[in-house]
């Protein structure tokens, strides 16, 4: 396939409504989605004196942000002023803060000598020169001072080129070809000197890790082989700082993920649970003896998916995030007792980064910053005591919601509770039928939280067009404790689609929806369950499935990260291809009816294009009408804004055009 353009087959008329016209809300919407100045990142000083955050700087042609800056408040202080590697006067790509222990220096960092090639920098925090500590190639993430404040800890990715991560777009492939493995390792870097060497295995890729609070430790989740492909393989781990000898601490049974030493250096307390994908954490609060020992669950049966924790400076008490009900919360565990505080629980999203549904605390364990975003309100950087934050950025004072009001939908369906989201259209009126498109999240494990919409694939735009637009979070979500996460294994489809049609049924009881003009849409997961559901129900008359899997069988041998199949389904399609079959789409193709846009990028490592031109085919074979779009050099998520809008028109197009008349 031609790499760097959009190949499209039998395209459908883009953005036009039922009779025709062209749609006079698409405009807006996207000027409003490209207007949105989103913060990346939050942090706190130790002291919670100063405030950091990192922006995108947006190009005004709408090309694809590769700017960032970083900018410094200090508590009374009237303006901001600006961290960066540079003179000041040039833009770089420049983000992953961390505040010095002593909160008196900033580390950060910047390709500011060669774009897109990271190095770990340092500057004071109350202004002035910046100091560059590594000359390093490959990939850097994640830096972390040592408690002592005399090291940095950051991951290397020696020799990768390209953008780590599964979402990013994978390498084409020209010859013979070979599993190229690049580990992600611990590289430990003075900070008087700026020497540095690596300390994790060779043959293992680290995820992510906590230091010892003695310095002279650190805990970490890795696992041996391919980044990408083995993250459900995890391990933790602890290493010697200073003569790199690794320990085994605990082998899990499910996912881990973010290892936090207790301040007296006895525990190692981490997330575990079912995960569908890396950096998207949700599980229960598990501890394991840092000398070794059992892991013991320390939040059995709790009705949440607990998502990040800092251990607070009592040795027995640990400051968590979770998804719950649709929403997030922050509490307090009491590690001896169990019992639990929540200090503030909201409608909305709450985190420090992409998917991270994290805080920035202070010493105090009070004084905290995170990035807030709903439906109503853009994201923004609040900042103070948890639960009584104050808004510190005015990035995006004058965006409006151009899409209705929200309701929270509460049902039943083979006696578990369920929950979503009804977005209600603009301009409502309780006179008048509406259509509702069901969005459907990807993961599995994941919930739809009440968020901005970012440029990317959301149905969120079309309440701005005069739909309902309803965000179910079915069996499989995060929100409900981690059985009700677990209660899709085996059961792709089946179940998760009887909760969301149960929630249709209940939504038609109490909003008025046209049952008649019915849609469902969905990327990657959420583009799985649009290509099932059109399988096993005739209730929609319009589908759009962005990323979607059709085949579980065949996706077992063309994608990239087979291994998290594996939980899902217990065993590899070679031992037991019915159980995959049974889930596949595929498998039920001839009851589909339903008009289908497809969408994809066509270097996806998660959900290869070639899944979609599966679909695609079966139903031109079958005389549905269809239509198929391959995004060229995009992976998982689309990146280049003119892919994102051509995406937006062709799915308002689609929609506008199969439901805006009644049957």
């Amino acid at each position: 396939m031609a790499a760097a353009r959009i190949f499209l087959v039998q395209p459908v008329p883009v953005n036009v409504t039922s009779s025709g016209s062209v749609a006079t809300g698409t405009k807006a919407i996207l000027d409003l989605l490209f207007a949105l100045r989103s913060p990346k990142e939050a942090a706190i000083s130790p002291d919670g004196r100063r405030l950091a955050w990192v922006e995108p700087i947006n190009p005004p042609d709408r090309t694809e942000a590769i700017h960032t800056l970083i900018h410094v408040r200090e508590a009374g202080a009237a303006a901001p002023w600006r961290v960066t590697a540079g003179d000041g006067t040039a833009h770089h790509a420049e983000k992953a803060i961390r505040w010095s222990p002593d909160s008196t220096q900033i580390a950060f960092l910047s390709d500011r000598d060669k774009p897109k090639q990271m190095q770990l920098y340092v500057q004071p925090a109350g202004g002035g020169p910046a100091r560059r500590l590594t000359d390093l190639t490959g990939q850097l993430a994640s830096p972390h001072w040592a408690p002592d404040g005399r090291t940095l800890a950051v991951l290397q990715i020696e020799g990768q080129e390209a953008g780590a991560g599964v979402a990013a777009a994978a390498a084409a492939d020209n010859g013979e070809v070979e599993d190229k493995i690049f580990e992600q390792r611990i590289l430990l870097v003075e900070v008087a000197t700026g020497r540095s060497r690596l300390i994790s295995p060779a043959d293992m890729y680290v995820y992510e890790y906590d230091w010892a609070p003695d310095s002279r430790s650190i805990a970490y989740c890795a696992a041996p082989g391919s980044g990408d492909n083995n993250y459900w393989l995890a391990r933790l781990y602890a290493v010697d700082a200073e003569s790199a000898r690794v320990r085994e601490l605990y082998r899990p049974e499910w996912e881990i993920a973010a290892p936090r030493w207790s301040p007296d250096g006895r525990t190692v307390a981490f997330i575990q649970g079912i995960m569908s994908d890396q950096a998207l954490t949700g599980g229960d609060i598990w501890s394991v003896p840092a000398a070794g020992g059992a892991a013991r669950n320390l939040t059995p049966d709790r009705p949440s998916s607990p998502s990040w924790l800092k251990w607070l400076r009592e040795p027995d008490r640990l400051l968590f995030t979770e998804w719950i009900d649709g929403g997030t919360a922050v509490a307090v565990l009491d590690v001896a007792s169990g019992q639990t505080q929540t200090l503030w629980r909201g409608d909305q999203t709450l985190g420090t980064g992409a998917y991270d549904l994290s805080l920035s605390v202070a010493d105090d364990g009070r004084t905290s910053a995170a990035i807030l975003s709903s439906w109503d309100q853009p994201p923004e950087v609040w900042a103070g005591p948890v639960g009584s934050w104050v808004q510190r950025t005015q990035l995006n004072p004058g965006l409006r919601p151009l899409w209705g009001r929200t309701e929270k939908v509460e049902w039943t369906c083979d006696g578990r509770s369920i929950q979503g989201w009804l977005l209600y259209p603009r301009d409502f009126t309780a006179s008048r039928r509406f259509p509702m498109i069901v969005s459907v999240h990807g993961g599995p494990a994941a919930q739809r939280c009440p968020s901005w919409p970012e440029p990317g694939f959301n149905p969120t735009v079309m309440a701005a067009e005069g739909y309902f637009v309803f965000f179910p979070n079915p069996r499989g979500s995060y929100g409900r404790g981690e059985a009700f996460t677990q209660a899709n294994v085996k059961d792709f489809g089946h179940g998760d689609l009887r909760d969301i049609l149960a929630g249709v049924d209940r939504v038609l009881q109490i909003a008025p929806v046209d049952p008649g003009r019915l849609g469902i849409a969905g990327w990657s997961y959420g583009g799985y369950m649009t290509m099932w559901a059109v399988t096993q129900t005739q209730r929609f008359r319009a589908a759009v499935s962005g990323a979607g899997i059709a085949n579980w069988q065949s996706y077992y041998g063309q994608n990239l990260i087979d291994q998290w199949l594996l939980p899902y389904f217990g065993a590899t399609v070679y031992d037991d291809p019915a159980i995959y079959a049974r889930s596949s789409p595929l498998t039920f193709i001839k009851n589909v009816r339903t008009p289908t846009l497809i969408l994809v990028g066509a270097r996806d490592k998660a959900c290869p294009a070639a899944q979609s031109y599966e679909y695609w085919h079966a139903l031109k074979t079958l005389g549905v009408k269809t239509s198929l779009v391959v995004y060229g050099d995009e992976g998982h998520g689309l990146r280049q804004p003119a892919h994102i809008e051509d995406l937006f028109n062709r799915m308002i197009g689609w929609f506008n055009l199969h439901l805006q008349s009644s049957p």
